[in-house]
C-alpha cells in the first residue's frame, strides 16, 4: 500500500505491506490493512475529522463491493477497476398499484461487454488529459451488483445486502481501445466528483514504477530466501531504503549519463537519485560509530559437513501402487 501524488510521477510513498498466506482471505486481509493504515494516518495527523475522505484506488483483482461493505464505517472512498465481464443492475422501477409480492431489488441489467445495455447515464462529459488526450466519461448512478451466496458471502448472516455506487466508463478518444470501467460506492455524484474519482485512479499506475524499481535496481527478488519471515524483513528494508531516497531527492546531485537530459531539482527519478545518493551519505551525519576495518571470516572449513542445509519440500509426485521405478543398470 502506497500514497500517490496528485501529478504524474515515478515517486510513491509506500506505507504498508502484508504477505498473503496460502489460507488467507485476500479481501479480509486487505480490509484489515486499510483499517490499520487509516488509523495510523489519523494518529499521525495526516487526516483529521472534517477533511475530505481518503480515496483508495484498487486494481481489478480486488473485491471492491465486499471491501466497501466491510469498510463502510471509515472515512474512505474506494475506486476500483472492473473486469469487462461484470453485470450491474439499476434501481428497480416502482411496482404498479395493486400488484402484490415483495418489493423489487434489481432493475434493468447493464452488461459491461454489451453496448446495447448502456442506457440512462447520469453524467456524460469529455475531458482533456495531457497523456491520454480527450477522454469520454460516462457515469451511471445507484448501480449495484447482484450478490450470490458464494465463497465471499457464504458466512454473511441474513439477507444479502444491496450495495449501490457509481459506475464509470472511460473511453480514450482517437484510439481504438476498449473502454475502462470503474466502480465506487458513492451515490449522487456530480460531474466534478466523478472526475476526481477517475483521475485519481489514473495515478495508480505510478505504483508500477515503484515495483519495477524495487526489482530491477534495489534487488527485491534477487536474494534466495528460505524463510517467509526473512522475505518480510527484506521487503521492509527495501521500503526503508526507498524512503531514504525519497527524502534525499532534493539533496542528491544530478549525475546524469551522457544521453540523459538535465533534471531540475526535485524532478529526478528514483534511479537518478540513487546514483547521487553516495554524495549525500558523505555529508549527512550518522549516530553510529565509525566502522572498524575487518576482514571477511574464514567460512566453513574445507572438508567439513554442512550442518545448515536448506530444507527440502516434497513435490507431491506419487507412483502407482505396487510399481517402483527400475534403476538403470550401470555398464561396467
Amino acid at each position: 500500500m502506497a500514497a500517490l501524488g496528485p501529478g504524474a510521477s515515478s515517486w510513491t510513498a509506500p506505507l504498508d505491506t502484508v504477505r498473503l498466506g496460502p489460507d488467507d482471505d485476500a479481501t479480509q486481509v486487505t480490509a484489515a490493512q486499510l483499517r490499520e493504515v487509516a488509523g495510523r494516518l489519523e494518529r499521525a495527523g495526516a487526516w483529521r475529522p472534517g477533511d475530505r475522505d481518503i480515496i483508495v484506488v484498487l486494481d481489478c483483482g480486488y473485491d471492491v463491493i465486499r471491501l466497501a461493505w466491510l469498510l463502510a464505517d471509515l472515512p474512505m472512498v474506494l475506486c476500483a477497476r472492473l473486469r469487462s465481464n461484470r453485470v450491474f443492475c439499476a434501481p428497480p422501477a416502482p411496482k404498479p398499484p395493486g400488484m402484490g409480492g415483495p418489493p423489487r431489488e434489481h432493475g434493468p441489467r447493464l452488461r459491461l461487454a454489451d453496448p446495447q445495455t448502456w442506457d440512462g447515464p447520469s453524467v456524460t462529459a469529455a475531458a482533456g488529459t495531457p497523456r491520454h488526450g480527450t477522454m469520454g466519461v460516462t457515469a451511471w448512478d445507484r448501480m449495484h451488483a447482484k450478490l450470490e451466496r458464494d465463497s465471499a458471502w457464504h458466512d454473511h448472516p441474513g439477507k444479502l445486502p444491496v450495495i449501490e455506487g457509481t459506475l464509470i466508463q472511460l473511453r480514450p478518444g482517437g484510439r481504438e481501445l476498449k473502454p475502462m470501467w470503474l466502480w465506487a460506492p458513492v451515490t449522487g455524484a456530480d460531474a466534478g466528483e466523478v472526475a476526481v474519482l477517475w483521475q485519481a485512479y489514473l495515478r495508480r499506475f505510478d505504483l508500477e514504477h515503484t515495483f519495477r524499481f524495487f526489482k530491477q535496481v534495489l534487488g527485491w527478488t534477487a536474494p534466495k530466501l528460505r524463510d517467509p519471515a526473512a522475505a518480510d524483513r527484506w521487503t521492509w528494508l527495501l521500503i526503508a531504503a526507498y524512503t531514504q531516497l525519497r527524502l534525499a531527492a532534493p539533496l542528491a546531485a544530478d549525475l546524469r549519463l551522457p544521453w540523459q537530459r538535465p533534471a531540475p531539482a526535485g524532478t529526478m527519478t528514483p534511479a537518478r537519485v540513487r546514483r547521487g545518493f553516495r554524495g549525500v551519505c558523505g555529508t549527512a551525519g550518522t549516530p553510529a560509530a565509525p566502522p572498524r576495518p575487518s576482514t571477511p571470516g574464514p567460512g566453513r572449513p574445507q572438508g567439513s559437513k554442512n550442518r545448515h542445509k536448506a530444507p527440502r519440500h516434497n513435490i507431491g509426485k506419487r507412483h502407482p501402487a505396487g510399481k517402483k521405478r527400475a534403476k538403470a543398470k550401470q555398464s561396467g
